[in-house]
């Protein structure tokens, strides 16, 4: 592996210093700098830009979320490996979805951060053990809708009727309540407000 330009941004010098301590011995990780928010972040890239970062998930000026989609768009090559003492599904979905390459938890050793970095930068997606854990957990909940169920879903959620979702869909009321009938069964719940909490656990709405 050639020198891989690693940067750290997180809030807490103690883990900065942390991972610099594990990671200085190791002959082809440069770690070219670190930042403690997301401006002082964006300064940086604007001078150098590394390989990979490291990117904590709670900044104090902005949401590492949204950060990562900041970086993405400026810096679509840099790899981003999300860092967090969060294991919530929709935190890792979020990240994810804004262009993160990668999960790691806080309490990761230095061999899972290596494989890593090692992994994002052969253009895969690295994710800890306990992250794709809690991902397949949450998928293995979420019921399978169609395409026009999950059409319904969400107008039922929006507080539409029968009726309405029909004329919207140019399908009969009959026909809505036969979709809203398949849609309870499959999350096996037997009223409205069950399943749109349900649905809206499930990050499904």
């Amino acid at each position: 592996m050639k020198e891989v330009k690693l940067f750290i941004v997180d809030d807490h010098y103690m883990i900065i210093e942390g991972i610099t301590s594990l990671m200085q011995h190791e002959p082809d990780i440069h770690i070219i700098g670190h930042a403690q928010n997301a401006q002082s972040c964006m300064a940086f890239l604007q001078r150098m830009q590394p390989d990979v970062i490291f990117l904590d998930i709670n900044l104090p000026d902005k949401s590492g979320i949204d950060v990562c989609k900041d970086i993405k768009k400026s810096y679509p090559a840099i790899k981003i490996i999300a860092l967090s003492t969060f294991n919530q599904n929709s935190y890792i979905q979020n990240m994810l979805e804004n262009g993160a390459n990668g999960y790691l938890l806080k309490n990761a050793t230095k061999e899972e951060m290596l494989d890593a970095i090692a992994t994002v930068l052969k253009h895969k997606q690295y994710l800890a053990k306990e992250v794709a854990e809690s991902i397949k957990e949450n998928d293995d909940k979420k019921p399978v809708l169609t395409r026009r169920e999950k059409e319904i879903l969400k107008l039922i959620a929006e507080g539409l009727t029968s009726n309405d979702i029909g004329k919207l869909l140019f399908i009969s009321p009959t026909t809505v309540d036969t979709h809203r009938k398949h849609i309870l069964e499959k999350f096996k719940v037997n009223n409205t407000p069950i399943l749109i909490n349900t649905a809206t656990q499930l990050e499904i709405i």
